[in-house]
């Protein structure tokens, strides 16, 4: 059942009004039979109704909008206040005729009217008696029509089976109300004091749930038990529907906390930015559903991607999980699950940028030409693990982008300089407020393939601490049986790497863990020589500035000879960085000099490089003499390449004490104790009286003492000294050595050849002393960077000695008995 409204003859809203007693009349018994016997008018003017169906005894108010309406209730409200109210059978009919009314209808009595602001009418009507059409007389200026009375039969005042029906009708009608929200209980009182069983039965039929046709049905019933019955058993109909639906709500109930007062609030807002234009959250992730169906995931992946997207469908959006989620989806869909760009094989090609790219570098060049190679006839074979480890400055991370040309993929860096968290590595678990997934991750998505070249810059930089060990998480990406599934924390799945090619980068191998120095193939990329460091900058680094400084080669040019001389004297160090650095001082020289328009040499003569570098600061590298005694050069390797390194020492009268200085580290300090006892052991095979070694204390520097200096390469150059020290024996001209010792006598090899070769070359040197064993280190070296060079390979100290030992005393030789 439902309360009493305004219910619209024309198009207009239906209006709740707060009168429901006073329309709602309470017939007696003695009413209804006046009602019953009152005569009917035979021609009437009808009224159509939209929306409801009057029923006799029972009053509504009717909104009027139309003319014709409104002069019909005008007219009649001047009148005898009698009209004929029929439904119409389509209520979107603007102007109906005979055949768009209903035959039965109701004489109604007007007991009000009211008129609207708005132009509209609103009457208050009461049903009389019913009727039927039996015909339309006009429709001018409203429907007229002579109308017959409708004979009703009534049942017996004895009728005990009518009699129970009106109090299931009554008992029904009280149980509905009760449980509708929608009907105020007042309605409980009418209904009770309801006395006249016919406008009980007009009263509730007027009021339930139902559509114009049903209530028409209804009316049109003649016998009044028959009506009864088919009300109540649409009252039944209601009310089990009202069971059901209080059924529902009970189950799906619950107490409205902050949580989901905001989620009702973020509907409103998802509402009003749709009006505005805005993308909802349903429609974001339709968008992501769409897009999955794109991707080449495999089936497992899919699934997992299906679930997660129906657990942040069921999120509340206002939970912070939900844009932890959303951004998990989203780096889902971003990642390039199985997509790989193709692979160019052509080796030819391929070489020539690499030479293109690279001076020299002849090593590295010839794996990567191997590793195309083998990739092209097998079509399947997993990327390798390079490391490519030498001093800065010489092109390792250059080299990556010129890898990544050769093989036509995209190029990706990731500097490790200074990582510490292993999150960084493996990414957050994404149950945290803010989680990333690691870089690897991370830049993968960036490449947008699976199989760019992703170069691990300064993998030697990495550190450790209480957020875990960056190089372990490494183990997994760098271990070509692993990485096919690498496990990220953010991703919650494997990912596959083994088609990323890896290429690191490092300064140093000592600070590299040893599991993951095993996982790489390491190529040495060993400093440049003068002539490989000329041809860099005349093919490279001075066409490079020229174009950065908004130069031509016409404005400027630099002869090899002068090339050179910024090599020797201003530049220390394995590559070419310092150069660079050096002939962007030339070049903004030029450019200063054409902006201001001064007169200047396009050809660099020596003169303007030292009028714009300054002096020569380079040049305590070079050999300096033998005139001394205890005076030896020796090699060693430093993070920047190779270098020469003076050890001095001198003896002076005492107790057979020893000193050193230099800042020296362990194992060098060790070294000079395994020589100085060698050299106690061996006296008098090598002229030294036992006396001399008695009454001499001996003091050893190494210049430059602020630097800190330790290995073991220099025990050949210190026993030399020592030697020296206590014969007074020059040492050989333009010599220079390098070499472990042991207290047998032995000489062990040791390493960075090439660099400490480079080194002894800047500085002139003409001759080198090394282990046998480091021979195979000097085969590897091209010949043109070994001209001008002779080596002494030995085995024992005693061949070190007779090599740069001369027989010659110093000058002002000390006597030493």
């Amino acid at each position: 059942m439902s309360n009493h409204k305004l219910l619209t003859l024309d198009n207009l809203s239906l209006q709740e009004i707060d009168t429901d007693a006073e329309l709602i009349p309470l017939l007696t018994p003695e009413d209804e039979e006046e009602m019953t016997n009152e005569a009917l008018p035979q021609d009437i003017s009808i009224l159509p109704l939209r929306n409801t169906v009057l029923f006799p005894g029972v009053v509504i108010p009717i909104t009027a909008g139309r003319d014709k309406s409104i002069k019909l209730i005008n007219d009649a409200n001047n009148g005898n206040k009698i009209i004929g109210v029929v439904a119409q059978k389509d209520e979107n009919v603007e102007d109906p005729g005979e055949q768009d009314i209903h035959k039965i209808g109701t004489v109604a009595r007007i007991l009000r009217v009211l008129r609207l602001p708005d132009g509209n009418t609103t009457v208050i009507l009461q049903g009389k008696k019913r009727f039927e059409i039996d015909s339309v007389t006009t429709e001018e200026p409203y429907l007229k029509a002579i109308i017959k009375e409708v004979p009703e039969a009534r049942p017996t005042v004895r009728d005990k089976e009518f009699l129970a029906i009106i109090e299931s009708i009554k008992e029904l009608a009280i149980q509905i109300i009760k449980e509708s929200p929608n009907i105020p209980t007042e309605a409980t009182f009418a209904i009770r004091n309801i006395e006249s069983n016919p406008f009980l039965i007009n009263f509730v039929s007027s009021n339930m749930n139902l559509n114009v046709e049903e209530k028409q049905g209804l009316l049109s019933v003649n016998n009044l038990k028959e009506r009864a019955l088919e009300t109540l058993r649409y009252m039944n109909i209601e009310q089990q529907k009202l069971e059901l639906k209080n059924d529902i709500q009970s189950k799906v109930r619950f107490d409205l906390d902050q949580q989901q007062r905001e989620y009702f609030l973020q509907q409103q807002m998802k509402t009003i930015q749709e009006e505005l234009g805005g993308v909802s959250h349903d429609q974001e992730i339709e968008d992501m559903r769409v897009k999955s169906k794109s991707k080449k995931w495999n089936e497992k992946v899919a699934q997992h991607f299906d679930k997660e997207i129906a657990k942040l469908q069921r999120m509340n959006p206002q939970s912070p999980d939900f844009s932890i989620q959303r951004n998990y989806l989203e780096l889902f869909l971003e990642l390039p699950w199985n997509e790989y760009s193709t692979d160019k094989f052509d080796l030819k090609n391929a070489q020539k940028i690499l030479d293109r790219d690279h001076f020299g570098l002849e090593d590295v060049k010839k794996r990567i030409i191997e590793h195309l190679a083998v990739l092209k006839l097998r079509n399947d074979m997993k990327s390798p693990i390079i490391c490519l480890y030498g001093p800065p400055g010489v092109g390792k991370t250059s080299i990556g982008k010129s890898i990544a040309e050769a093989l036509g993929r995209q190029y990706v860096r990731m500097s490790l300089g200074g990582l510490r968290d292993e999150a960084e590595i493996r990414g957050h678990r994404k149950t945290y407020i803010g989680a990333l997934p690691g870089r690897i991750i991370q830049n993968i998505k960036k490449a947008g393939t699976s199989n760019p070249v992703f170069v691990l810059d300064e993998i030697d930089k990495l550190s450790s601490s209480n957020s875990g060990d960056p190089s372990s998480a490494l183990l997994e990406v760098l271990d070509p049986e692993q990485n096919s599934d690498f496990y990220d924390n953010f991703l919650e799945m494997g990912y596959d790497l083994s088609k990323v090619m890896f290429i690191a980068t490092s300064n140093s191998l000592s600070s590299i863990q040893p599991a993951l120095r095993d996982r790489m193939e390491v190529i040495n990329v060993s400093g440049y020589t003068i002539e490989e460091k000329i041809e860099i900058a005349k093919q490279h680094l001075l066409p490079k500035q020229l174009k950065d400084h908004g130069l031509t080669a016409k404005d400027l040019q630099i002869g090899k000879k002068q090339l050179e001389k910024i090599i020797v004297g201003y530049t220390r160090e394995s590559g070419v960085r310092g150069l660079e650095k050096q002939i962007a001082s030339m070049v903004r020289n030029a450019a200063k000099s054409i902006a201001l328009e001064e007169e200047y040499n396009k050809k660099v003569t020596d003169e303007d490089i030292v009028k714009v570098l300054g002096v020569p600061r380079m040049e305590r590298d070079k050999y300096e003499n033998n005139e001394t005694a205890g005076v030896v050069t020796g090699l060693a390797w430093t993070s920047v390449g190779g270098d020469i390194l003076f050890i001095e020492s001198i003896i002076s009268k005492g107790k057979g004490n020893m000193t050193m200085t230099g800042n020296l580290g362990t194992v060098m300090k060790e070294s000079v104790t395994i020589a100085l006892e060698y050299i106690k052991a061996n006296a008098e095979k090598l002229g030294i009286s036992p006396d001399v070694l008695a009454n001499y204390n001996v003091h050893i520097h190494v210049p430059e003492g602020a630097t800190p200096k330790d290995g073991p390469s220099a025990g050949v150059a210190m026993l030399t000294s020592l030697v020296s020290s206590f014969t007074q024996k020059r040492v050989k001209k333009s010599l220079a050595m390098t070499g472990e010792i042991t207290l047998r006598g032995k000489v062990l090899p040791v390493g960075g050849i090439k660099e400490k070769i480079l080194a002894a070359k800047r500085a002139n040197i003409k001759e080198i002393i090394l282990c046998y064993e480091n021979k195979r280190d000097i085969d590897e070296i091209k010949a043109e960077y070994l001209e001008g060079l002779t080596f002494h390979y030995v085995d024992k100290m005693s061949e070190v000695l007779d090599i740069a030992i001369t027989d010659q005393k110093v000058k002002n030789a000390k006597n030493i008995a």
